[in-house]
Parts: C-alpha cells; structure tokens; sequence
C-alpha cells in the first residue's frame, strides 16, 4: 500500500491522519489508583446513607410521614452527590498534576464531562494522558451504579416500613 492512506472504494483519502502513539500503562497505574480512590470516597457515602436509614429506622421516625421519608430520601441523594462531587474534584487534580490543566476550573468541567460520560470535543488531552478520560467515564458510570443502587434500596426499605402489606 502506499504512503497515501486509502479511503472508501479504494480512492485516497483527502486528510490521512498520521497515527499518534497513545500511552497505556502509566496512564492505566495512574487512573487505577484514582478509581480506588473514588470506592473509597463512595464507600464513604454508602455508609453514611445506610447510617441515616438506621437511625431513623431506631428512632421510629422512618416511614411514619410523607416529609420524614423525603427528608430521609433527600439524605441519601445527598450523600451520593457529595461523593460524586468529590471524586470529580480528585480526577481535576490528577489532571492537573499531570500537567494537562493549568486552571482548576477547566480541570473540574473536563472532569465532570468526562465522568458523568457526556463527552466533550472541546479538550482533547496530550497522547500521553488520554486514556484518564475513557477511565474516568467508566469510572463515572460505574459510581452512579452504585449511588442508584444505594437510593433504590433506601427507597425499598422507607416503603416497607411504612406499608407493611408490601413486606416480605
């Protein structure tokens, strides 16, 4: 085959892109410890909502009011936004200590693009650290699993205790 990178029907291609060598295992170990960073903080978060469902559970007060039940929801969507906040704020970081941001603000909004999988064109980061963003969208999706997870089952155990014809 030629120099010219060859398009559809065999006609060359107009704007061949050269290949650009992406790095994979720096980044990998780099992104690795991250996303054990964010189980952690989400861990945290889990905990935290199951504490509130119990006390409220103990003290009687889980499941005796519409307003006690969302307050107790609230709680627990809460609990699972602070995390999610605090993890997007770690990846900022470790884009900023690895020399893609200068600015903090545009490390958290190419954080939160990257984590919540909206994607973003706008930034596209150096061939070295590329492969944080696909981790952290991964990462991103992974952690709100959890966060719905934990408000379905906060949500399940409010309406059991509250409707004891739908308790097992």
């Amino acid at each position: 085959m030629s120099a010219v990178a060859q398009g559809e029907a065999g006609k060359p291609d107009p704007d061949p892109l050269p290949p650009i060598r992406i790095a994979v295992l720096t980044p990998l170990a780099v992104g690795t410890s991250a996303v054990v960073c964010t189980i952690l903080i989400h861990a945290f978060a889990v905990i935290a909502a199951v504490n509130v469902v119990r006390r409220e559970r103990r003290l009687g007060r889980a499941g005796s009011s519409f307003w006690i039940d969302l307050g107790i929801v609230a709680a627990a969507v809460s609990c699972a936004l602070a995390a999610h906040l605090v993890e997007i704020t770690l990846w900022a970081l470790l884009f900023m200590m690895c020399g893609e941001f200068s600015a903090f603000g545009n490390a958290f909004d190419h954080s939160a693009v990257s984590y919540t999988t909206l994607g973003n064109d706008n930034v596209i980061m150096s061939p070295s650290w590329r492969l944080l963003g696909a981790l952290e969208a991964a990462n991103g999706a992974l952690m709100f699993g959890v966060s719905t997870a934990m408000i379905f089952t906060v949500v399940q155990r409010l309406v059991q205790t509250r409707y004891v014809d739908l308790r097992e």
